[in-house]
């Protein structure tokens, strides 16, 4: 064992130490608990109903590789101790999205979905938004599917004429001609007016299509007795279109509630979870999450139920949830047809409610029961649909290395590692590497090279160096060597990679080169030298693998290029002020942490680093002159 190992050896044993030392003091109440690693990062996030006996079981027993995963990394953990299981349901949910826990199921930011809003205005407009503020707005949905939202909003703006603009403009504009707005930024529109638009909206929102519909319907009739066929032709359209939104419903229920089902299914460390919004008792739409999960599946699940409501404003009238997996062995002395787990779902329904002030179910027969066994199966199917794909995709891809040896005549191909270089006229030259192994990126094999002998934009001698400083290394290091390498360009960049290899490091690996065509896309594959092209077929799964990974090296590229002149141009924004050499540039970035927090600070600020008044207004000056300077 290294000493290096040893040490590492002794911090963990002295953190599990200090973890024992907790758990004997652990509180026999509900709360909150946070594990954190070596580094203090906050890597997980859980509630209890009783802290003691649930953060213990994680250091106890056996546990799901995934689990086994998350514990290896503990190295410390707080808690807080909540009034009630309510309590500690809502301080979960808002730790998790104050800190982001690796381990915790997340809802993204671009997964949030749309919302029908009635802005709270003298003058009201309607908007889709993705944001919820307590603004005093009225907001309808979630809506999983955006295309229905915006439809439902070009529907609403046709039968109400609200306000259309952001800010009022000088004079009526064309949504007044096509009957869409009142003008109120021309003409008089009384509260009363508004108010009942508002209400028609709301109405037709919270599910009362029918009833809009049959008013619409005896507008037209009217309208067609009194002759005005173009206006009974309007309402007819705006008929057709409440029809057309509303023909996808699959499932009615006699009680007519708005309602959401949810189901989950896992499987190999997955989780999928299904809801089915059910508004008016139709069901209106369907939305299906896929992640992975590491803590107990129910718990996580749950986790995943509050995250959703968190933030949401639209609640529906019920929740239908799945009842908890029942737990392998059962207790000695349990009465027939009793449930173990009776008592945990009745305190998690009691805290949902509590909580969100809305009905919570957990069906166990009848119609109920099947809609959210409907939703677990489908939950089911989400991930079985999953694995089949990755599974062909796998196929796929090791069919594709396999011929791609064939088609270059050099065997079996396990290990290629591709080259890209990236400049702006010559400044700033960097190159990337990125290695894939059986057709899958190593991402922790990937390499940055900072070009340093090469002047201006010459991308053989720039392909050169790279290759020279790669191989020298997997020759000095002993590493493993690549079956093929892969460039970015033709028979230029082959021809200096080969000689490198060939003439100055003694080595002997396949190289191929990749041409793009005038759109900057993959067209040929060239090998040899001199080079020829490899009449692979550009629909065929080997160039796809190919495409692949220069897509992937060439973002890479890019990426670390922009990394690099970024910096530079930090480095020449201060170097330009008299008076900061490398010295004080290194310390004012190192205390500050960037430019933009300089430009921020006030003149005391610099006093730790040893810069008077005078030096710290001209920093200061200089930047925001930078900053403040117009474009042309």
């Amino acid at each position: 064992m290294t000493d290096f190992e040893q040490e590492d050896a002794d911090v963990r044993e002295q953190s599990l130490e200090t973890i024992r030392h907790k758990l004997s003091l652990l509180p026999d109440k509900p709360g909150c608990y946070i594990m954190k690693n070596h580094q203090g990062t906050i890597i997980y996030v859980g509630k209890a109903k009783v802290l003691k006996n649930r953060v213990r079981s994680y250091f106890t027993g056996s546990h799901s590789a995934k689990t086994q995963k998350l514990v290896s990394e503990i190295r410390d953990f707080e808690y807080i101790i909540t009034s009630s299981n309510m309590e500690a349901l809502i301080l979960e949910c808002n730790l998790i999205k104050q800190h982001h826990p690796r381990y915790n199921v997340l809802l993204k930011d671009d997964k949030t979905f749309p919302y029908i809003k009635i802005t709270h205005e003298e003058q009201p407009r309607l908007e889709v938004t993705r944001r919820v503020y307590k603004d005093k707005g009225k907001y309808f949905g979630p809506y999983p599917n955006a295309f229905a939202a915006q439809q439902t909003k070009k529907l609403l703006d046709r039968l109400y004429p609200l306000r259309k603009c952001k800010t009022m403009p000088d004079k009526v504009c064309l949504y007044y001609h096509m009957g869409q707005c009142l003008a109120p930024c021309a003409l008089e529109v009384s509260a009363e007016t508004n108010e009942r638009m508002v209400q028609e909206i709301s109405r037709f929102l919270g599910g009362g299509h029918d009833i809009i519909k049959e008013e619409l319907t005896t507008k037209m009739l009217a309208a067609a007795e009194e002759l005005n066929f173009e206006r009974a032709k309007e309402l007819r359209d705006h008929i057709m279109s409440i029809d057309a939104l509303m023909e996808k419903q699959k499932i009615t229920t006699a009680d007519a509630l708005d309602r959401d089902v949810f189901g989950y299914a896992v499987d190999k460390g997955w989780m999928a979870v299904h809801i089915q919004y059910m508004r008016q008792g139709k069901l209106i739409e369907r939305h299906v999450s896929l992640f992975p999960y590491y803590g107990d599946e129910y718990n996580d699940f749950m986790t995943y139920v509050t995250q959703v409501y968190s933030d949401n404003p639209a609640l529906p009238k019920e929740i239908f949830l799945p009842t908890m997996p029942e737990p392998e062995v059962q207790p000695e002395g349990l009465a027939d047809g009793v449930r173990r787990t009776e008592s945990e779902e009745k305190e998690i329904r009691e805290a949902l409610e509590g909580w969100l002030k809305v009905k919570v179910h957990m069906p166990q027969r009848g119609l109920k029961k099947q809609m959210v066994d409907m939703a677990r199966d489908n939950a089911v199917n989400a991930l079985d649909e999953k694995f089949r794909l990755v599974e062909r995709d796998e196929r796929r891809t090791t069919k594709a290395v396999e011929n791609l040896g064939e088609w270059l005549g050099i065997g079996t191909i396990r290990r290629i590692e591709a080259f890209d270089n990236s400049n702006i006229q010559g400044t700033n030259p960097v190159s990337a590497m990125v290695v894939f192994v059986d057709g899958k990126p190593d991402r922790k094999e990937y390499r940055k090279y900072k070009v340093k002998t090469v002047v201006g934009p010459d991308d053989y001698e720039t392909m050169r160096e790279v290759i020279r400083r790669r191989y020298e290394r997997v020759l000095k290091d002993n590493l493993t060597m690549p079956d093929l390498i892969v460039v970015d360009g033709g028979k230029g960049q082959i021809s200096a990679a080969i000689d490198v290899l060939e003439n100055e490091l003694g080595l002997y690996i396949p190289i191929c080169g990749l041409v793009k065509d005038a759109k900057h896309k993959t067209a040929q594959l060239m090998i040899g030298d001199p080079a020829e092209i490899v009449p692979l077929p550009r629909d065929s799964q080997e160039f796809y693998l190919l495409q692949r990974i220069q897509d992937e090296v060439h973002r890479f590229a890019i990426t670390f290029h922009r990394e690099t002149r970024a910096k530079s141009m930090v480095v020449s924004q201060l170097d330009a002020i008299p008076g900061i050499g490398e010295k004080r540039r290194k310390a004012l970035l190192k205390h500050f942490g960037s430019v933009r927090k300089i430009k921020e600070a006030e003149v005391t600020d610099f006093k730790p680093l040893g810069i008077g008044e005078k030096l710290a207004s001209e920093i200061i000056k200089a930047l925001q002159g930078e900053a403040a300077a117009p474009q042309e």
